[in-house]
């Protein structure tokens, strides 16, 4: 009897084959076994689009019914792998399944993918440290030693995992590939998968001596040392990026990054904001009154302000590019200076006289 494919894959006669395509995938995933689903209607849905998807095919089928394929159904070869035989002529378009199941083909060896096959680099763990800094050294910058235990490459084997001296043969077991590959019969059909090989580990070697220090790991547990220039103007909380300066990784894979966060101390004189600095300082009232000059900290040095004459109590005064250098050398930040009138307490008789006489 003949089989209508059309109406399988729930489509017109005159479908495209983009059309096509886009039915047989949407069936395909509903009725897909791996996901619960029913395995013959999956094949039935395959079988459709082998026909359809194929133009001279499809020609045939249009012309003849699905009686054309009669006498050579069953047995054709995709890429190594046959397909079921049992009249159903079930084979299956790898090259779709592989684009519909996210790297279907990897998983089970075909498609031409190395992946999921020999061991990969397993690499080093990405470390965070806290990088303590006070006002001054977050604002101009500097080179820092620091002290700090981590993974690190075996100093005695230089991470390669076997005593120096010792015999390095390859694996007979995977012949130097790092994957053992086996045909598995699934309702797919045969199948070709691979995996790590088990007494190498995917590395195609075999030593007659692990390392003595990190027993073929590669490294050890271990305090470093290392040198770390910190820029001028790195603010609080921000983090430094040293590549490769992580845990290393097992036997000679790359290492890890190491993330330095900074934490600046609290200054008692100097309080920052962005790249501006913040000072107060405080003024007699006879200074707010008549005016004069007064000597400001800044973190460059000592500098002289102007007070004018009347100049009230939370004025702010502005020092420019006295702040702190920015990141990357875009400018400098500048240098706030709040004034605050100290109220003078316990004045003498004559001194209230005075104030009184002024009347202001």
């Amino acid at each position: 009897m003949s089989k209508d494919y059309y109406n399988i894959l729930g489509v017109s006669k005159d479908a495209s084959p983009d059309e096509l395509k886009v039915a047989f995938r949407k069936k395909a995933h509903e009725h897909h076994p791996d996901k619960g689903g029913d395995a013959e209607k999956f094949k039935e849905y395959n079988e459709a689009y082998q026909v359809l998807g194929n133009p001279e095919k499809r020609k045939q089928y249009d012309q003849f019914g699905s009686a054309f394929q009669n006498g050579q159904a069953g047995g054709q070869n995709y890429g190594g792998f046959s397909g079921f035989q049992n009249g159903g002529g079930f084979n299956m378009d790898f090259e779709d399944l592989s684009e519909m199941f996210g790297g279907f083909g990897d998983i089970f060896g075909f498609g031409g993918s190395s992946r999921g096959g020999a061991k990969r680099q397993s690499r080093g763990r990405d470390l965070e440290l806290n990088l303590n800094l006070d006002f001054k050294e977050a604002a101009f910058g500097l080179e820092k030693e620091i002290k700090f235990s981590k993974n690190a490459s075996c100093s005695h084997c230089h991470g390669h995992g076997y005593e120096p001296g010792a015999k390095v043969e390859t694996c007979s077991d995977c012949h130097g590939t790092g994957k053992i590959i086996r045909l598995q019969r699934t309702i797919l059909g045969n199948i070709q998968t691979q995996s790590v090989c088990p007494r190498c580990e995917g590395e195609g070697k075999i030593y007659s001596q692990n390392c003595s220090k990190c027993g073929g790991s590669g490294v050890h547990y271990e305090q470093v040392k290392i040198k770390v220039k910190i820029p001028a103007g790195v603010n609080n909380g921000e983090s430094i990026r040293l590549s490769g300066q992580g845990e290393a990784g097992l036997k000679g894979s790359p290492a890890g990054d190491l993330y330095l966060r900074i934490k600046i101390s609290v200054d008692k004189k100097f309080v920052r904001d962005g790249y501006d600095v913040k000072t107060q300082e405080f003024i007699s009232v006879k200074q707010a009154i008549l005016g004069d000059k007064i000597e400001i900290e800044t973190i460059n040095g000592p500098i002289k302000l102007k007070i004018p004459e009347g100049t009230q109590s939370g004025t702010l005064f502005k020092l420019k590019e006295k702040g702190i250098i920015k990141l990357h050398g875009r400018g400098v930040g500048d240098h706030y200076v709040k004034v605050i009138i100290k109220i003078p307490s316990n004045l003498s008789r004559k001194q209230k006289n005075i104030l009184a006489e002024l009347d202001i």
